[in-house]
């Protein structure tokens, strides 16, 4: 299954509406499983980022599908990084 680390920031929007973040994670995470992407974390950061999210699901694609449904509602931008295992990485470089 593939997994991603997306790293979130609050769009102006998002920010002035940050009373109501943690009701639209609950949100995203319930749409999320609907598609068939597993939320396995979700954090709020302090940083240069405001938040990270640890998603996996049966394919890119519908991991793509719940980020771009995510960004279209304004609140968040988002960085994503494809993440392995340590198993994963071994099987990729030959160990």
């Amino acid at each position: 299954m593939p997994r991603y680390v997306t790293l979130l920031k609050f769009t102006e929007q998002g920010a002035k509406a940050i009373k109501k973040s943690t009701g639209r994670a609950h949100d995203f995470t319930s749409a999320a499983a609907k598609a068939g992407v597993k939320v396995e974390a979700q954090y709020w950061t302090v940083g240069r980022f405001d938040g990270v999210l640890v998603l996996s699901g049966a394919n890119e694609q519908s991991v793509l599908r719940v980020l771009a449904d995510l960004a279209a509602l304004g609140n968040v931008r988002t960085q994503s990084l494809q993440a392995f295992t340590d198993q994963e990485f071994d099987a990729i470089v030959g160990k």
